[in-house]
């Protein structure tokens, strides 16, 4: 608008001119070179005005023919780059749809249209990746690594093939580069801790770790914890041979996170070893009140080595006295008092865990309780009911079952995988409408338990005070499960089998009930008992499946 308004101000300006001089006549006389010439002062000026018009004119005419070759040059390289840029995006998109083909031939197209950009290298590089061509991928991504601009995502790319070939040397090395060029970037700073934590290379990951904390890559409460897990680790390294390090790292990782109940275990055991007996204690109660555990209890156990089982018994219910009403505590005051042969106090300990469902330990425990006392015929009964009883927390990383803790799982490599809970394990069918599928009571019987397995790493294996009290458990497990197959006359109603010693008496229904006087824990009429495994179910055998 303001231009058009400026052009009719000059033709207005120009128009005025003109009027003003033919209002205003007179001649113009120009004498040169012996000639001379009279004109009107009208003619002068347009004349003059059309000598300047024809002189833009052709002032206009000799640029264009200067910038032509240039003007063409621009027009024919914004073509191939509109073109290039076309087949970019219908790689991308043809990368989206996973068409292989269309792909790799816009990737070729846009790297010859674009012989420099960096994203024309990329697509060629996952056009490859889609086809499976390693080799040419690897070479994409290789060209990208060369220059400044698109090293980064270079070097990504080629940590991401290390990794998919299986060359995890190559992508720690490709993660170590990069980690370098940019401390704060998230995949190689996560990569680099990963696998110095996989390698124990605790003091490197430690400091990996610190880098990435202020990188602002892990949060502070995160990083306290993993920091707490690898000086556990570098305390159980140092265990055997320096003593003083290993007792600073493990009360360190103490400190960091005060719940991990193996670094209290570990920095009780070797302040106790170096003498220091009340930080030994001090170092398992503060632990206890945030996270009782079973070996928790073992080490306070054992603070001072000494000790009398009567002792011991003493400073368990101590320790019990700070978590009051809690399992572990009960359990671990019921230990102490079968250590310490006192039955009556184990018995009362434990009493409140076996009112309803009690666990697997509680059964042993009982058992043990009931073998003290003499009665070998709860010892049985007690024994079978750990076969059926729910199972007790465990250690388990990866859906595995161990038995010590260890700082990286050994099936995936992660640090701090290990948790203290309950394992999966096979639950009873849901109350429905009972129906007869005995043709499929062999698929029904093949259903396979939980695995359970022992850390083959050195840094997995648990020192024997800590792993007494799940050895214990697992080996009257198995004493468990052997006691409830002996090979013994049996009675039953055709599903299920039940012993028929000289103790049981008759039952309602023809089975037999074991006389033992127990009135508090009767055996349910209906209950299966323990019963030999076979690998073929018997001939009149009839399993019932719920639906809904």
């Amino acid at each position: 608008m303001v231009r058009v308004l400026v052009y009719v101000a000059l033709i207005f300006l120009l128009a005025a001119g003109f009027a003003w001089l033919a209002e205003r006549p007179g001649e113009i006389a120009v004498t040169w070179l012996g000639y001379e010439i009279r004109t009107s002062l009208m003619v002068a000026a347009i004349v003059t005005a059309a000598v300047l018009a024809l002189f833009a004119a052709l002032w206009t005419l000799i640029r264009a023919l200067i910038h032509t070759p240039r003007a063409a040059h621009g027009y024919f390289a914004a073509r191939r780059r509109d073109k290039g840029y076309h087949a970019l995006s219908q790689g991308m998109i043809a990368l989206g749809a996973g068409d292989e083909g269309g792909a790799s031939k816009q990737a070729a197209e846009a790297r010859r249209l674009l012989p420099g950009e960096p994203l024309a290298l990329l697509l060629s590089a996952q056009a490859a990746q889609l086809r499976g061509d390693h080799n040419a991928a690897r070479e994409a991504f290789e060209g990208m690594a060369a220059g400044p601009e698109t090293k980064l995502l270079g070097l990504h790319g080629l940590f991401v093939e290390a990794q998919r070939q299986g060359k995890h040397e190559a992508a720690r090395h490709y993660a170590e580069e990069a980690a370098r060029a940019r401390p704060q970037l998230a995949w190689a700073g996560t990569a680099l801790f990963e696998y110095q934590s996989a390698s124990g290379e605790w003091d490197e990951a430690l400091k990996t770790l610190a880098d990435n904390t202020q990188a602002g890559l892990v949060d502070k409460t995160r990083s306290q914890r993993l920091q707490a897990v690898l000086q556990t680790a570098r305390a159980m390294e140092l265990e055997a041979g320096e003593p003083e390090k290993a007792r600073s790292a493990a009360l360190e990782a103490h400190r960091l996170a005060p719940e991990l109940v193996p670094a209290s275990v570990l920095a009780s055991r070797l302040s106790a070893r170096l003498g220091d007996v009340r930080r030994a204690a001090r170092v398992i109660e503060t632990t206890w009140k945030l996270f009782p555990h079973a070996e928790l209890a073992e080490a306070y156990a054992a603070v001072r080595p000494g000790d009398s089982n009567v002792e011991r018994m003493k400073r368990i219910r101590r320790l019990a006295d700070l978590r009051p009403n809690n399992a572990e505590a009960s359990f671990a005051l019921a230990r102490a008092a079968i250590d310490a042969r006192d039955w009556a106090e184990a018995r009362q300990a434990i009493e409140w865990l076996i009112r309803d469902r009690p666990s697997e330990r509680a059964c042993l425990l009982m058992a043990e309780i009931e073998d003290g006392d003499g009665d070998r015929g709860r010892v049985r009964d007690w024994l079978a009911r750990a076969v059926r009883a729910p199972r007790d927390p465990t250690w388990v990383a990866d859906g595995q079952v161990f038995e010590a803790w260890a700082p990286v799982s050994p099936v995936s490599g992660k640090l701090d995988a290990f948790e203290w809970k309950v394992p999966a394990e096979r639950l009873g069918p849901p109350t429905g409408v009972s129906i007869d599928v005995r043709p499929f009571q062999a698929e029904a019987i093949a259903a396979e338990p939980v695995t359970e397995l022992v850390a083959e790493s050195p840094r997995a294996t648990a020192p024997p005070a800590e792993a007494g009290v799940l050895a214990a458990s697992a080996t009257a497990a198995e004493a468990a499960r052997s006691v409830a197959v002996e090979a013994e006359p049996v009675r039953g109603n055709g599903n299920h089998a039940e012993p028929a010693g000289p103790d049981a008496k008759p039952r309602a229904n023809g089975a037999a009930a074991p006389a033992n006087g127990d009135k508090n824990f009767p055996a349910a009429p209906d209950d299966p008992g323990p019963r030999e495994r076979t690998s073929e179910p018997p001939a009149a055998a009839k399993r019932k499946f719920w639906v809904f």
